[in-house]
This record gives structure tokens, sequence and C-alpha cells, in this order.
């Protein structure tokens, strides 16, 4: 008679044990499969930019210009 009750009474252990083996094998099946796929082939894309720098005297130059454009525009808009 006393092993009923005890396994009335251990369930709620069996059932917090059952629960963290579901959600482990829930997070170690997630973590196997949501790897990127660039990752699991090996190929890395790589950027290559070829442009020369502007000097000190261009960059001036385009933000005058910028500015000037900004304001044409401004302008333009409240006509």
């Amino acid at each position: 008679m006393n092993t009923p009750k005890n396994a009335l009474k251990n369930m709620e252990a069996i059932f917090t044990v059952a629960v963290a083996i579901a959600c482990g094998a829930s997070y170690a099946s997630y973590a196997s499969f949501s790897q990127p796929q660039a990752a699991q082939a090996g190929a890395i894309p790589v950027v290559v930019v070829s442009a020369k720098r502007l000097t000190e005297q261009e960059k001036k130059i385009s933000l005058i210009e910028e500015r000037q454009a900004l304001l044409g525009n401004a302008s333009a808009s409240t006509l």
C-alpha cells in the first residue's frame, strides 16, 4: 500500500525531470539545425571596395555642394 502513495508523492519530481529532459532535447536539436548555411559550406563572402580617397580639398568641396543641394531642395519644397 505504501508504493502507490510514494508514487503519487513523487509525481511532481517525475514531471519536473521529464520537462527538463524534453527542454534539453529541444534545445539540442534546435542548436544543431540553426547554423547558417554559409558557415556549414565553408564559403565566406568577401567584399572588395576599390576607390580612391578624397583629399581634404575634395572633401570640403563635396560637403559644400551637398549642403547647397540640401538647401536648394529645402527652399524648393517650401514654395
